[in-house]
This record gives C-alpha cells, sequence and structure tokens, in this order.
C-alpha cells in the first residue's frame, strides 16, 4: 500500500522547479456566455493547462494498480481530511421525506455548509505562501460537488474538481512526486464521496445524454482506469463486460471500479443501459481505448457549450490565450 512521507527534505533544485509563478488572485468567474465564445476557450490557457494536467496525470498512472506503492504527502494528506469531512457532512444531513423521488432537498442544506466552509477547508490544505489563493482556488471545489439549484451532478462538475486540483499544482502544494496519489488517493476518494452523495440525495444527471453517453457522471476515472490497464498482461477490453472478472479486479482498477457502481445502480442488459462502454468492449487493447476516450472527453465535454458554459476562469486558470 501507500507509504506516507513528509514533504520536507527535497532539495533546492527541486524546490526551484517546483515553485509558483507569481499570480494575481482573482475570484474565478465564467466568461464563456454563447456558442461562438468556445473559440475563446480552446485558444485559452485555461483549456491548454487543464488538458495538459489531465493528459500529464495519465501517463502517471499508466500501467499501476490503484494498490502499488506510491508517495503520499501532507498536502495529499489533508485533502483527503477535506474530503473525509464533506463525507461526514452527508451522515449528518440525512434525506427529507418529500413527493418527488430524485433530488432530495437535504443536499441543499449540506451544499450550504461546503458553500459556507470551502474558503477555511481549502486554506488548511495551502502552505502559508499559497494563503492569498484561498479564495480562487475554493470557488472550484465549490463548482465540483454538483449544482444546488437543480440537484444534479456531471462531467462539468467533476472537471471542477480536476481545475481545482490543477490550481494546487500551480501554487506549488500538490507536486510533480504526487501525480499518482492525487489519482490513486485524492480523486479515488473524491469519487467516493460524490457516489454517496449521488445516491443519498438521488441526484439528476447533469445534461445527461442517456444510453448515447458514457456514463451518467463520470468521465475521468474511465480514461485514467483505461491507461492503467494499458499492456495489462490478462485483462482485455472485452472482459469488463464480466462480472466476475469486475469482482475480481476492482480494487486494483478504477475502471473496473466504474463498471461496479454501474453495475450496482441500473439494472438491465448492459449493451442496452450502458452502450458507449458496450461498444469501447469491442476495441482490441487499452491503449486505443484510452486514446479514444480522450479524444472522445474533448468532443463530447471539453467543446459542449453546456458544459463549458459553467466553468470559471482566474487567475490561475486564465481565459487569455496560450502566449506564442
Amino acid at each position: 500500500m501507500a507509504d506516507t512521507e513528509p514533504q520536507s527534505g527535497s532539495s533546492t533544485e527541486d524546490d526551484a522547479a517546483n515553485a509558483p509563478a507569481t499570480f494575481s488572485f482573482v475570484v474565478p468567474k465564467k466568461e464563456i456566455s454563447m456558442v461562438p465564445d468556445m473559440g475563446k476557450w480552446k485558444r485559452s490557457q485555461a483549456y491548454a493547462d487543464y488538458m495538459g494536467f489531465i493528459l500529464t496525470l495519465n501517463e502517471g498512472v499508466k500501467r499501476k494498480k490503484l494498490t502499488c506503492e506510491y508517495k503520499v504527502s501532507e498536502t495529499v494528506e489533508k485533502l483527503l481530511d477535506l474530503l473525509g469531512t464533506l463525507d461526514r457532512w452527508i451522515d449528518e444531513t440525512p434525506p427529507v421525506d418529500q413527493p418527488s423521488r430524485f433530488g432530495n432537498k437535504a443536499y441543499r442544506t449540506w451544499y450550504s455548509k461546503l458553500d459556507q466552509e470551502a474558503e477555511a477547508l481549502v486554506a488548511t490544505v495551502l502552505p502559508e505562501s499559497s494563503a492569498p489563493a484561498t479564495q480562487e482556488i475554493a470557488v472550484y471545489l465549490k463548482e465540483a460537488v454538483g449544482n444546488a439549484t437543480r440537484i444534479d451532478y456531471g462531467t462539468g462538475h467533476e472537471a471542477a474538481f480536476a481545475a481545482f486540483l490543477c490550481c494546487l499544482c500551480k501554487v506549488g502544494a500538490l507536486r510533480v512526486d504526487d501525480q499518482m496519489a492525487m489519482v490513486f488517493k485524492v480523486f479515488n476518494r473524491y469519487l467516493e464521496v460524490m457516489r454517496k452523495l449521488q445516491k443519498t440525495y438521488r441526484m439528476e444527471p447533469a445534461g445527461s445524454q442517456g444510453v448515447w453517453g458514457l456514463d451518467d457522471f463520470q468521465f475521468l476515472p474511465f480514461i485514467w482506469g483505461s491507461a492503467q490497464l494499458v499492456d495489462h498482461p490478462t485483462l482485455e477490453p472485452r472482459h469488463f463486460i464480466e462480472d466476475k472478472v469486475v469482482n475480481e479486479h476492482y480494487p486494483d482498477y478504477m475502471f473496473l471500479e466504474c463498471i461496479k457502481f454501474i453495475n450496482e445502480m441500473k439494472t438491465g442488459p448492459f449493451a442496452e443501459h450502458s452502450n458507449q462502454l458496450w461498444n469501447i468492449s469491442a476495441v482490441p487493447n487499452w491503449a486505443k481505448v484510452n486514446q479514444g476516450l480522450i479524444r472522445m472527453y474533448k468532443a463530447e465535454c471539453l467543446e459542449k457549450f453546456p458544459v463549458i458554459q459553467h466553468f470559471k476562469f482566474g487567475s490561475l486558470l486564465s481565459v487569455q490565450p496560450v502566449k506564442p
């Protein structure tokens, strides 16, 4: 299992490499208000940084099991404590009796706690030198857990959590050697909390494409999860639709963990309720699955106005065009 090391003791060269750039922190705001603005997003520094971050983590977890050994820094431990707090608040905020089966209004009570406490929670994770970034980074945490008006959750909220982690890297709170822990510890714990939110408050999928979408709620764990399985000696894409394989291997692989959750939540033939995933099971190898999912993520999430209209830009993830 993962071992825990303090962050101290890195060399001066490491510190120089990890030193954050200088930013004038702001409260992030929406900038993509019309479909023609999508060009501004695709040319932005934020898009380049976000996609670069996703792909860097993709490379970092290739051929690695969830249960392998990796460094767990103090910042990662603090992030796990933060997510543990969000989890505990769910236990303290049971669903209320209401006529509607979906969108339990107790979620709004849960969310209001996060809304009030987000900056204090983020402050516990940041080193003192990065304290001025607290307000800017806290916005991404609040955006990452669903929408309190609609009581829904989707890939745009998931993207906000990845943006939150990306911002923590930019201010030097997370480092290059935290990459595996970011996916295997932090993101995986985030998924657990989101699944608990979805089940407890019967959240609606935000902008779901039904059976034609990859999944009602998530996308990134399929990308990173397929990267883990690249060059696997025995598990091929065709195997993930077999319950026996999923039940045996899900503790090691994020992709199979996602399939297990789908199987628990949905009834009926897999090919009917998860048609896109069923099609992916016919792809010959995991490297092709991984490349295809990255292309699909860009097309179905990052290039879709209904998702990106909600994305918020600040100094860390800037709407300014990439400098040539």
